[in-house]
């Protein structure tokens, strides 16, 4: 048994799966009956093959074990192609062949160069024959750190020449040029920021004769000559060039080798005029030309005959004359900025790699690729021209007052264009090509009023047929309407219809808005004080002759008044559904009622007045709402979204029946500081696919691709201020137009083409990830994943892992081995200001609780079947600025169509590419609440001496009543009496754990959240669901060092009351701290209580779902907080009925739960309070207090047991696990901890939790508080609490001391296996056996400085391990 067991274990084996991190290496391989080059790019261990041509990956190459590859190099002069692949003091050289038919490139091993003494910076490939030799030969170069080069012989597999430079010095850079070894040249970036130029040569004359010539320092230096064939070589040294302030990250040689460019970290880049014989050098000094205009380091440069490259830092990639102008500023990454960069001159393409794993491939302007500088705006294909109004042709002088200018413009496609002016005239343009524009005179307001607003409404944007092809819609400073039907033939556009009639008084007519669900029979006017009318038109004549209809004047149907008094900026209408939705000048939302028989015209409105049935205030800050739309999501239920000039798209929910509106998400758009509209593709499928937010940035109007995060048209134009219109296609790529106006012109922007060959850049080839570190993740559990389909084999290897960043970012990848490939990342949201996420945890998994009325159906702690369909899926995130976000997860169900695919690719080899690529798309996700929460410092909120008199932590229980007193939900102006802490801004999260508990027969849940504190603090937290409220339940004391890694155990229990038995849950959460210690902590009083307490009191009726996340943008900054106090008062009618049933019910809990025999409630519940805070950004700024610091007195829990010194210094990392079988039974479950640290040392402590009998009648029974100095011996410790029963027995204790060779960042169990990871860059396998930890295997991975892992079993056998830290790479461990 022993040998075959043995047998089994040997057949796990770890494998490395792809990294998702920094591109460190970029090669462009030409190949025959190519247009365009193949690209190599090194990430992590490994090569990706792309076609530029096709804009896919081919193939991913496993290069090193463990080791990143710094540098790829090509040589184009065999067939096949050889590929020269470094990293650190590792060189292989690979053969590269591609079949074009099968598109099956193949990249097979040749040679492993023996290991170098000093890292390889540099390779070159080298033709012919060395000196005094007539064979021929392919041989390589090798610079290496120490300022030497070495040369290989690639046909004999030698090395066969090494030259050691004059100066000798570690180097931070090295490149080489030449295409023999009698050209070669190499320019070295030393430590002293100097850059040593010098040359390979042959040497006629003895070594020692070289050295007594001339010493001076234009002289040549020979040292260390090598002997090869009779043939003395020796470096010769060229040139100096001095210049540089810092570090020299590169180095880059033009193709003649007369000029390099170097890039710094002073965030310069220079060009060397470098002569190419040493006599040119001692007749003249080096010169450099300065490139200024980086505001970081710059990491990277290339030069090409009239173009210089270099990318930086600062996530740009600047292109320069070789003049020293700058040329084009190209932004499409993010992070840390952007590695690598690489130009093409012979495709003029342009490929950029960074941080963010992102691989982007853009095509500057014609003129830039020939060192010229590019035209502001459009690219090659586009066309730029100006036009004018007819009457400005015609006036002599300058403008003054009464001259004719534009007011408002409207294209109405790629070609038609429709201008009001301040004289009351509406013209129509057409253009021909770029030459100009036909003028038509339309129409002209009376008496000449000056046109104050304009809308359209095309033929293409309406089903019905109104009897034209556009609708323009015209407001004059009068007060007078006037709508136009435009009917164009393709030659001349003509006036059919005209409607005017006067809407409004003078000067109070702002706005008309056209509604595209209403169609051309009605349209509305808004004035400045938030009052909109709803106009019917009359029904068009059956005679297609052109007239003027004053006679029958529009209809006035009804008022809408705006309870914010504020000017309307945009609107939509969903009729089916009786809702219309506005947006104002203020940043708020108003909805309206809109009835159908009002529309129809079968009823008028009493009074022609309709009030609003709910609003958002603030939607926006106090930015104003530049767009809205309304789409239907089912029965009652509308989604609308908005923009605004705070550069956010924000998306609600309004339930029609109970006229709720809710804030359900937001989106921040970073390159847009206003954004006009977002259109979606109308070739993909779903709102994600192929979304375009188009509006301003400054002075320039961009539009961005919200999927790929790349700009699509950047145009300088002065601003949103200035009259403009844009007309997008279909795909905008392709098909955009913008027409603004300055100088009284009108400028056109057009780039239109139906070429379906067209490629689009820029283009993305690798997915962007995270662009800085990465500090925590987890993987989604499969378990939530609806359908039958998702349990099969096939998809259970489908991953979906959370990761929290340095920068604020919480992102959602999908990670699917079949493609060779990470399918998606989701960015779900930015925490408050970027602050950096700590700590990520993963709720899915819903327990109930029954009150002391109510009986848990099915008989244990968690939900059965039926209840568990809708679970909730729940992430939370903490970090910098003590912020907590959760995030609701969801999963939109498959079409039959996709589920019918789903069974045809059960047995298929392969998996569709494109059907797994639409996977992410099922799963959605919103944000659910953001909280800034009070702080609790044991320094300040506690005298010195008061720590001694910590209650036990079974007498925290309290019956609270809702009424602001002592014992009640807590008024939070008693959160804010603290000292403020002048190191306040520091403080931050720095670990989360948390469960979902749900009050059988309510639809409550509550999320209660562990938060450790870096002011040494830990507090027990609740969100109820789904009314987003937070609240302050316990703080853990005494804590005397800050806690950096939380667990909780979830134990099943039952309990006797009256004559039935009532199942719950104990809880129990587990902290590591930095002082090396481990406590346990009993939550399951405080929970009980709290839960207790939420089932008799009504909190919807303190629920306020109008918040939205404090982004830092349209005033929505800073810490605002609500108090309680305000909310009651505004429901004083609703909250007294609570407060006084609350009273009643809980006093008669407490009186019950005493007649049983539950003493332990009755004591100390005076002294119990709970806070309580909303979730973020009030609606009303009338019942906010704004404060940087709150404290309040909660309940305090005592920990259990506090292992002390288990490790020597922090622990950074825990995880538990139930260890299946083995001695669990009904009453008894055992648990598996695994704790890691900076001592290096791994640790395994196996609990078991069992069900105790009750033998004491009086009170609650608990143990005195031990504290281990040492590893725990076996113990068994009984503790009770409200009528529970159980015990804790410490079974096993292992330390392995030096399981890693640094810190440990990250563990993982699952009661059999052990998986751990530290800055060693390793991660080991352990096994769990007789009481045993045993190392099973360990591999290397390429994700530099770990930070976190995580691990799932997927399938039977096989185990996805997660690392992180600079990027993320997946390991698996399976059965071979």
């Amino acid at each position: 048994m022993v040998e075959e067991e043995h047998q089994n274990l040997s057949k796990w084996r770890l494998e490395r799966g792809p990294y998702l991190g920094d591109i460190s290496a970029l090669c462009l391989l030409r190949i025959p009956n190519h247009s365009l080059p193949l690209l190599l790019a090194g990430l992590g261990s490994e090569i990706l093959l792309y076609d530029l041509e096709l804009a896919k990956i081919l193939r991913s190459f496993s290069v090193f074990q463990g080791i990143r590859v710094h540098g790829i190099a090509t040589s184009q002069d065999t067939l096949p192609s050889v590929v020269a692949v470094f990293g650190e003091t590792r060189l292989k050289l690979f053969s590269f062949s591609y079949d074009a038919v099968s598109e099956s490139p193949q990249l097979n091993l040749i040679q492993l160069l023996p290991k170098f003494p000093h890292w390889v910076l540099d390779v070159c490939f080298l033709t012919g024959c060395l000196a005094h030799s007539n064979v021929g030969s392919h041989f390589l170069a090798v610079g290496s750190s120490d300022n030497s080069v070495h040369v290989w012989d690639i046909s004999n597999s030698c090395t066969v020449l090494k030259v050691q430079s004059s100066v000798r010095c570690l180097l931070y850079s090295m490149r080489l040029w030449g295409h023999n070894l009698q050209a070669l040249r190499v320019a070295s970036g030393t430590i002293f920021n100097e850059i040593i130029v010098w040359k390979v040569a042959p040497q006629l004359d003895k070594c020692s004769s070289s050295f007594r010539e001339d010493n001076d320092r234009q002289s040549i230096s020979l040292c260390n000559c090598c002997m090869f064939k009779d043939q003395l070589y020796g470096a010769v040294h060229v040139c100096k060039l001095i210049g540089h302030e810092g570090s020299i990250f590169r180095i880059a040689w033009s193709s003649c080798g007369s000029k390099l460019v170097s890039v710094s970290d002073d965030r310069s880049a220079r060009v060397w005029a470098v002569p190419i014989e040493v006599e040119d050098f001692t007749r003249h000094d080096p010169t450099a030309l300065v490139l200024f205009g980086h505001n970081a380091r710059v990491w990277d440069c290339c030069i090409a005959d009239h173009l210089i490259v270099t990318a930086s830092e600062d996530c740009t990639c600047r292109l320069w004359g070789v003049d020293g102008e700058q040329l084009q500023v190209i932004k499409e990454h993010i992070g840390r900025g952007i590695w690598r960069c690489m130009y093409d001159p012979n495709s003029a393409l342009l490929i950029t790699a960074g941080f963010d794993s992102a691989i982007r491939v853009h095509q500057p302007h014609a003129s830039v690729s020939r060192g010229l500088a590019a035209a502001p705006g459009p690219p090659d294909r586009a066309e730029t021209f100006s036009i004018c109004i007819p009457n400005v042709l015609d006036r002599i002088g300058l403008m003054d007052s009464k001259s004719e200018y534009v007011r408002c413009l409207h294209l109405a496609s790629q070609d038609s264009l429709y201008v009001a002016t301040n004289h009351g005239f509406l013209y129509h343009a057409k253009f021909i090509g770029a030459r100009g524009a036909q003028w038509k005179q339309l129409v002209q307001v009376s008496n000449g009023a000056q046109i104050i607003c304009m809308d359209l409404l095309s033929k293409d944007s309406i089903e019905l047929d109104c009897g034209a092809d556009n609708w323009v819609a015209i407001g004059d400073g009068k007060g007078n309407m006037t709508v136009i039907g435009v009917t164009d033939n393709g030659c001349t556009p003509t006036v059919r219809l005209n409607f005017t009639w006067s809407a409004d008084m003078e000067r109070r007519l702002l706005g008309t808005y056209w509604c595209k669900s209403l169609g051309c029979r009605y349209v509305f006017t808004a004035d400045p004080r938030g009052t909109l009318k709803l106009w019917r038109l009359p029904d068009p004549p059956q005679s297609s002759l052109t007239g003027s209809m004053k006679s029958n004047s529009a209809s006035h149907i009804a008022d809408f008044i705006s309870n914010f008094g504020m000017r309307i900026m945009c609107l939509d209408a969903c009729v089916e559904e009786e809702i219309l939705v506005c947006g104002d000048v203020r940043g708020n939302m108003v909805v309206f009622p809109l009835p159908k028989n009002l529309v129809l015209g079968t009823a008028l409105v009493q009074e022609g007045k309709i009030t609003p049935v709910n609003h958002f205030k603030g939607i926006h800050g106090i930015s104003s709402v530049s767009s809205v739309s309304v789409t239907k999501l089912g029965h009652n239920q509308l989604e609308i979204s908005s923009t605004g000039a705070d550069g956010c798209i924000c998306y609600l929910e309004y339930d029609r029946d109970m006229r709720t509106l809710q804030f359900m998400g937001l989106k921040q758009v970073k390159e847009l500081s206003l954004i006009e509209n977002v259109s979606v593709n109308n070739n993909s499928v779903g709102t994600l696919s192929g979304g375009y937010a188009a509006g301003f940035a400054s002075v320039d109007f961009i539009v961005w691709n919200l999927v790929n995060e790349s700009k699509v048209v950047k145009i300088p134009c002065g601003g949103w201020r200035r009259p403009h219109s844009y007309y997008l296609g279909d795909i905008p790529e392709k098909e955009n137009c913008f027409a603004f106006v300055k100088d009284e012109m009108i400028h056109i922007h057009r780039h239109w083409t139906h070429d379906k060959d067209e490629k689009i850049y820029p283009q993305r080839l690798h997915l962007q990830f995270h662009g800085r570190e990465i500090h925590s993740l987890c993987f989604i559990s499969e378990d939530i994943l609806p359908g039958d389909s998702y349990k099969h084999t096939l998809f259970s290897k489908l991953s979906w892992i959370a990761t929290g960043c340095e920068d604020g970012t919480v992102r959602l990848t999908l990670y699917s081995p079949d493609i060779e490939n990470w399918s998606m990342s989701k960015l779900l949201g930015e925490h408050v200001g970027g602050s950096a996420v700590r700590s990520i945890s993963c709720v899915s998994k819903l327990h109930t609780f029954s009150p002391s009325t109510t009986d848990v159906p099915g008989g244990n702690g968690e939900l059965n079947a039926a209840e568990s369909e809708d679970n909730l899926t729940l992430l939370i995130s903490v970090g910098a600025k003590r912020v907590v976000t959760s995030w609701l997860l969801k999963y939109q169900k498959q079409s039959d169509k996709n589920d019918l695919l789903i069974d045809h690719q059960y047995n298929s080899k392969g998996v569709d590419d494109q059907f797994l690529s639409s996977l992410p798309s099922s799963m959605t996700f919103q944000w659910l609440s953001t909280d800034m929460p009070a702080r609790y410092s044991i320094t300040q909120k506690y005298p010195e001496n008061a720590l001694k008199n910590v209650v036990s932590a079974a007498e925290q229980v309290s019956n609270t009543e809702v009424d602001g007193r002592p014992g009640s939900l807590l008024d939070e102006r008693g959160m804010m009496n603290s000292i403020k802490d002048k190191h306040e801004d520091d403080w931050r999260y720095l670990a989360v754990t948390a469960f979902l508990v749900k009050c059988v027969g309510s639809r409550t849940s509550v999320c209660f959240v562990v938060v450790a504190c870096s002011d040494a603090t830990l507090v027990l937290r609740a969100l109820v669901l789904p009314f987003r409220l937070w609240f302050d339940v316990a703080l853990l004391v005494p804590l005397l060092s800050p806690v950096l890694s939380l667990q909780h155990i979830i134990f099943p229990i039952s309990r006797p009351f009256k004559e039935n038995t009532q199942f719950g849950n104990a809880y129990i959460a587990i902290s590591g701290s930095t002082d090396g210690s481990i406590a346990f902590w009993d939550l399951t009083d405080s929970v009980e209580a709290f839960m207790q307490r939420i089932s008799v009191c009504n909190v919807e009726n303190f629920f306020d779902g109008q918040k939205r996340p404090q982004s830092g943008r349209g005033s929505q900054g800073g810490r605002w907080w609500r108090s309680l106090s305000s909310g009651l008062s505004k429901k004083r009618q609703h909250s007294d009925q609570v407060t006084s049933k609350a009273k009643d019910e809980t006093k008669s809990i407490c009186h019950a739960d005493t007649v049983s025999g539950d003493s332990s409630i009755t004591n100390g519940s005076e002294d119990s309070k709970m806070g309580c805070s909303q979730t973020t950004q009030t609606a009303s700024p009338k019942s906010e207090i704004k404060t940087d610091n709150s404290v309040a007195e909660i309940c305090e829990i005592q920990p259990l047991r506090l292992l002390q010194n288990i490790h020597q210094s922090g622990v950074n990392c825990l995880h538990v696990s139930e260890i299946k079988g083995g001695q669990n039974n009904n009453s008894c479950n055992v648990y598996s901890i695994v704790s890691g640290g900076d001592d290096q040392a791994l640790h395994h402590l196996t609990v078991e939790l069992s069900l105790k009998s009750t033998n004491s009648d009086n009170g609650v029974v608990t143990t005195e508080i031990r504290h281990w100095t040492s590893g725990p011996e076996y113990e068994d410790i009984t503790f009770q609490s409200w009528s529970k029963n159980y015990g804790i027995r410490f079974l096993n204790y292992v330390k392995i001391p030096s399981a890693h060779s640094s810190s440990v960042k990250g563990v993982w169990t699952d009661g059999s296996w052990v998986f751990s990871t530290g800055l060693d860059q390793r991660v080991r396998c352990w096994r769990l056996h007789d009481s045993k930890l045993v190392e099973h295997a360990h591999l290397i991975v390429s994700v530099p400085e770990p930070e976190a892992l995580s691990a799932r079993a997927c399938v039977r056998n096989h185990y996805q391990i997660a690392v992180a830290g600079r990027g993320m790479q997946i390991v698996d461990f399976s059965v071979s």
